[in-house]
């Protein structure tokens, strides 16, 4: 038993070093796009053949980081707000666009998730991810109530918008080289490389602020990808 225990302990431990060598390739290439499992294998120090004991492939390795992520923002988004109470909607609106900027892979894969890794894993691998995303979802929704007046769906259509626009505006910020290479050569174009946490700061707080001035919307569509 002690010996199986140190073999599934060695396999969560290898299976973190991978999640963060794809972590780091994405940081220093610009994005989730340049990740390939031989990189990621190298950088972990295991044999290209290994990763698959860990994850079948490099999509499920990389929804694997992203429902990593929601709980990250979880986590950031119960530090920031701590013991604090009474929020106004741009407050509110400061701590989700914050705590979501501060995990830049998180933002990359937040359109990869929806636009083709969920697709790509089995249904029970979807499944979990899902779970884990609704779980981090609802625990922001309750701990932003706790300390905001906006009410839970007012909050929900919050982070829906936080969701779409974070996952847009990352890809924009962060062009591929032939586009980084066009606005340089055409710099009138460059404005569509937009400065990250001060748009989505900007566009949330007019959020938050046009939500509770209006009627408190049903819920109904998760933002949850």
């Amino acid at each position: 038993m002690r010996q199986r225990a140190r073999s599934l302990q060695d396999k969560a431990h290898r299976a973190e070093e991978l999640l963060k060598a794809a972590e780091v390739i994405a940081l220093e290439l610009g994005g989730v796009r340049h990740v390939t499992l031989a990189a990621v294998t190298e950088r972990a120090g295991l044999h290209r053949t290994g990763v698959r004991r860990y994850y079948s492939s490099k999509e499920e390795l990389l929804l694997e980081l992203a429902e990593r992520g929601w709980g990250q923002w979880r986590d950031a988004v119960l530090a920031e707000v701590g013991d604090r109470i009474g929020l106004d909607p741009v407050q509110t609106a400061a701590v989700v666009s914050t705590t979501l900027a501060s995990l830049p892979v998180f933002c990359d894969l937040l359109t990869h998730a929806s636009l083709h890794l969920e697709g790509d894993v089995d249904i029970e691998r979807a499944r979990r991810y899902k779970a884990h995303a609704f779980a981090a979802h609802d625990e922001i929704v309750r701990t932003l109530d706790h300390a905001t007046d906006m009410t839970s769906s007012q909050l929900e259509s919050l982070l829906a918008v936080a969701v779409l626009v974070a996952a847009g505006l990352w890809q924009a910020s962060h062009p591929t080289p032939t586009l980084a290479s066009l606005y340089e050569q055409e710099p009138r174009w460059g404005h569509a490389a937009l400065d990250f946490l001060p748009k989505l700061d900007s566009l949330l707080k007019a959020s938050a602020i046009g939500l509770t001035a209006a009627t408190p919307p049903c819920t109904g569509a998760s933002s949850r990808n």
